[in-house]
């Protein structure tokens, strides 16, 4: 998996270095000839206008404007992808050059949105996927590497800022995560590989998630329980894992609160789901591992 992951980094790497982008508004547009069209509904009826719409908007993702980043941009991409408006060629450009940026070292300037939205459009690439697959095998391995070393290794938990609007890069990695977990395409492994990545965020211990992050998380974890191969004892090695530090919970400090805080978050909205899921193989599966978890926090 790590000699695939350094591989994969790369290829994508080379080819984001060789991409021009735009600048945010494109070219020969501005903010109000977006909203115009936002307006109409993002209705292009030329489609290959609609094509190039959709790569020109890929740079304002990382717009520190939460109306050309959020409002624009990510709701443009992901409409058209939602109503199969793009065509594969466009949505595999788009998978090229955002898994780059997403892997791609942080700029000095950065501002923290680019990969977090970054992270967001891919979810909504992934969705593509699973309800109609256009990549094959490889790529789809790219993808997940991809996102569980994003998800793995985020240290910015900024969420929303009443000016700058929302960043929340655990909860759109989490929010990839989802739809990855629900492609029937996917191996043991990779599940496997997407379940180390979650844990790594549902055990922090540096940051008190805030913004629903915990249920957010909870989300692909539930659906692989549906979905994984993994057995009942690799589920209870995952929880276990969870509870598993050199900190000691019973004392007072940031660190340990922040891990209590965040598993039982996590854990409290699996217990919810689970007991109103009526899947009673689930529920049998892994209620059992939760209410343990649950009762060793406490």
């Amino acid at each position: 998996m790590k000699s695939f992951y350094r591989f994969a980094v790369t290829s994508i790497l080379l080819s984001y270095s060789a991409v021009a982008f735009a600048s945010c508004p494109p070219d020969g547009k501005t903010q109000e000839n977006l909203l115009v069209l936002k307006e109409s509904k993002w209705q292009i009826a030329d489609a290959q206008q609609r094509q190039q719409s959709a790569l020109n908007l890929l740079d304002c993702l990382a717009s520190p404007d939460p109306q050309l980043r959020d409002e624009i941009a990510f709701e443009a991409l992901s409409f058209w992808m939602r109503s199969e408006l793009l065509t594969t060629e466009t949505i595999q450009t788009i998978r090229q050059q955002l898994q780059a940026q997403i892997s791609a070292p942080l700029r000095q300037n950065d501002l923290g949105f680019q990969q977090p939205f970054a992270a967001l459009v891919l979810a909504e690439v992934a969705r593509v996927d699973r309800r109609k697959a256009f990549m094959n095998e490889a790529q789809r391995q790219e993808m997940v590497s991809v996102a569980a070393h994003y998800l793995r290794d985020i240290q910015d938990y900024r969420g929303y800022d009443e000016k700058q609007g929302w960043r929340h890069g655990v909860a759109h990695a989490a929010d990839w995560m989802m739809q990855l977990s629900l492609n029937p395409a996917l191996s043991k492994s990779q599940h496997s590989a997407m379940l180390e990545a979650l844990a790594q965020q549902i055990r922090n211990d540096q940051h008190f998630y805030q913004y629903g992050e915990g249920e957010r998380l909870m989300t692909p974890v539930f659906y692989l329980g549906l979905r994984s191969a993994l057995t009942p004892e690799e589920w209870d090695t995952w929880f276990n894992g969870l509870l598993t530090t050199s900190l000691d919970l019973k004392k007072t400090t940031q660190a340990s609160l922040a891990r209590k805080h965040n598993l039982t978050a996590f854990l409290s909205a699996m217990y919810l789901n689970l007991q109103e899921s009526k899947q009673a193989a689930l529920q049998e599966k892994l209620l059992p591992l939760v209410i343990k978890s649950l009762k060793k926090l406490n």
